[in-house]
């Protein structure tokens, strides 16, 4: 009888040192690990068969990650996919959270963060799989905005927001003092509290896209203001 596992994760690097630590850590949480040297290796796999969460290299041989992620994203909109990155490459990150990416970790990343994270993206599939009612609800509201603190979900009005998870933990960062300045490197830690090369940059591609993302649904939505030279704050109506 084979053993059971929390998961299956696809780890797409073409070092063979992260191969072999990501993936030891992995299934050392208990995860089965699907593991590839390159992007084409990987697509051709999971064009045939997707896994529950993606962890991948930007800079590989043979299709590097950005492409790998378009491709996968025209599979599933809802696959979470994590970049692992050279500090060097900000471009590239911000790209790839423009893709459809869930989040990203710097090489060299904290083990533990990269854990952590897995953990909360499984944790998230397997709520939303749940019948409603049968989990403890931490909500938070906010006029029309609903922000579920136990599934990492939010809702405007009735229609569900896409959110990935780092994007979900900003918004939960504005929303739960609205009215209140939160400066980038707040959010940098809110949103990757164990990562010390998150940029600013990266701070305004995510506000970018919760902004389109909330104006996708309510076009109407101005929830979001810049401070100027100190941050972001959530405008309660």
């Amino acid at each position: 009888m084979a053993e059971a596992t929390k998961g299956t994760v696809a780890l797409v690097d073409d070092e063979e040192n992260i191969r072999e630590t990501v993936g030891f850590a992995l299934r050392r949480e208990g995860y089965r690990v699907d593991v590839f040297s390159d992007g084409l290796a990987a697509w051709e796999q999971l064009e045939e068969a997707l896994t529950d969460v993606v962890v991948l290299d930007i800079s590989m041989p043979r299709m590097d990650g950005l492409e790998l992620c378009r491709r996968l994203r025209t599979l599933s909109e809802s696959l979470p996919i994590i970049f692992l990155t050279s500090r060097d490459e900000e471009f590239d990150r911000v790209l790839g959270l423009e893709l459809g990416a869930d989040d990203y970790l710097c090489k060299p990343f904290s083990m533990r963060e990269l854990m952590a994270r897995v953990k909360v993206l499984f944790r998230r599939l397997t709520l939303n799989s749940q019948p409603p009612g049968e989990t403890e609800e931490k909500i938070l509201q906010i006029d029309d905005l609903r922000l579920d603190l136990q599934r990492y979900t939010a809702h405007w009005a009735e229609a569900a927001v896409p959110l990935t998870v780092t994007e979900f933990m900003i918004l939960h960062a504005l929303v739960r003092r609205p009215g209140h300045v939160k400066t980038r490197q707040q959010l940098m830690h809110e949103g990757y509290p164990h990562d010390a090369y998150v940029s600013d940059r990266t701070i305004d591609s995510h506000i970018k896209r919760l902004r389109r993302k909330m104006t996708g649904i309510d076009p109407a939505f101005d929830g979001i203001e810049t401070v100027y030279g100190l941050g972001y704050r959530y405008r309660q109506a």
